[in-house]
């Protein structure tokens, strides 16, 4: 049953709001009319029991009851005032219209009670009788008039009918005018959902805060920007994941296929074959732990693990994997350092510095590890054009490079991904202006 009732039910908002104000108006229109009818009932019925008790006084001017015996006085047209009525005197009937028939009965029973009376009675067609007593000094007697109701029962019945089409045409009325009103009302959330679909499609900017709405839509205007915004946030994130995957996993898939291209131009060895396949597996291993490394961090997943990372070894084993074609020392300070991070988070963070020193240096880059007060540090350092100082503050911004024509390739993501991977672990990524002859990096760590 309540599946066919949310079948028949309207789908659209309109619909419902249009179907519950014709339901309103039709319970009202049939109170309304019922109450009307009522009383136009009650008001006919009045109007012919007056027309009953004028008739009976104009029949009681016609009768004698000064003396012992009640006299029926003969008037000029005296048959209009004798139609329908019965005179009565001390119970004895006096006069009653010609073919009365059974309404005689009920006009002695009338009399009978005497005193001011009406009864409605069903004798070929709807009657009224009404009985009035006329008093005298020496004698009694009782008038009774009868009236028939049909014309008032058919004005009636009139009324009835023209108030039902008047309610027919009303609730029509009703109907159509709230399907137009709520249409109109509604057209605006109609546009501001058609702009949401847009804006939300291309991450527009654009938002309703900046137009005038009336209080009902300004709050959904500001719930709607609300949600574009963290649609814009979510795109602006997968965009930045996609571009710092392609970022990091270019090196790796560079070298795989350098290998493959080297092994394909003519047989190898045995050996040879062997070192390539070691070579590619390093590079596929490297491109996994790229993915878990930049999809935990995607996630909000835990990248700390302190105690885990050996700081020299995995700097050593970066540079191997990186094959970086420039001169390149690595050195430690101090006893082993160890920082708070996994192996791979503490490759992903160097690896973009590392890569850029080696892009930019004339001839050398240094690495260099030791303990500092509030953890580990890491200087990656280069002597190449270094940072303009116009640029440095925007050094860290996703997709900024200070000078995108120089050559090199790159898309801008490397530094900030390096920053916002050290800090997801508690550590920085910082530059320092003050280096000179070149450019030096610090990143910082927190001691395993």
């Amino acid at each position: 049953m309540t599946a066919f009732r949310n079948r028949l039910a309207p789908r659209t908002l309109r619909g419902r709001l249009s179907l519950v104000a014709l339901t309103t108006a039709a319970l009202l229109m049939l109170v309304l009319t019922v109450a009307f009818n009522v009383v136009a009932q009650h008001r006919l019925q009045h109007q012919a029991d007056d027309e009953l008790r004028t008739r009976a006084a104009a029949v009681a001017t016609t009768i004698d009851t000064t003396g012992r015996t009640v006299r029926v006085l003969e008037t000029s047209n005296d048959a209009l005032l004798d139609a329908n009525v019965w005179i009565y005197s001390d119970g004895r009937l006096l006069e009653e219209p010609p073919n009365a028939g059974p309404l005689t009965r009920i006009a002695d029973a009338l009399a009978g009670r005497g005193g001011r009376r009406c009864v409605t009675a069903d004798v070929d067609g709807p009657l009224r009788l009404c009985s009035r007593s006329v008093s005298g000094d020496n004698s009694e007697a009782t008038v009774v008039t009868a009236l028939g109701l049909s014309p008032y029962r058919s004005s009636a019945d009139t009324l009835l009918l023209g108030s039902l089409a008047l309610d027919a045409v009303t609730l029509a009325c009703t109907y159509a005018l709230t399907r137009l009103a709520v249409g109109r009302a509604l057209r605006p959330v109609r546009m501001m959902t058609d702009q949401a679909t847009q804006w939300s499609a291309v991450a527009s900017e654009d938002r309703f805060g900046q137009m005038r709405h009336p209080a009902e839509l300004a709050r959904l205007g500001t719930s709607l920007d609300a949600i574009l915004d963290r649609i814009r946030t979510l795109l602006r994130h997968e965009r930045q994941l996609t571009g710092e995957l392609s970022h990091e996993l270019r090196t790796p898939l560079s070298r795989i296929i350098a290998e493959l291209d080297w092994w394909q131009s003519r047989p190898r060895t045995a050996d040879q074959t062997h070192a390539i396949h070691k070579v590619i597996a390093e590079a596929a291993h490297s491109m996994h732990a790229i993915c878990d490394t930049l999809l935990d961090d995607a996630r909000g997943g835990v990248l700390t693990a302190p105690g885990t990372a050996e700081i020299l070894p995995t700097l050593r084993r970066l540079t191997e994997v990186l094959d970086l074609p420039i001169h390149l020392t690595v050195a430690a300070e101090g006893p082993p350092l160890e920082a708070g991070v996994p192996p791979a988070l503490l490759e992903r963070i160097v690896s973009p510095l590392l890569s850029n020193a080696c892009r930019y240096a004339r001839s050398k880059v240094a690495v260099r590890a030791y303990r500092a007060p509030d953890g580990v540090r890491v200087d990656v350092i280069d002597d190449g054009p270094g940072v303009p100082p116009p640029f440095a503050g925007q050094l860290f911004e996703p997709g900024q490079r200070a000078d995108p024509g120089d050559g090199h390739g790159g898309a801008g993501l490397g530094l900030p991904l390096a920053r916002r991977l050290a800090r997801s672990a508690g550590g920085d990524v910082t530059y320092d202006p003050g280096h000179t002859r070149g450019a030096r990096f610090v990143v910082s760590l927190p001691a395993g």
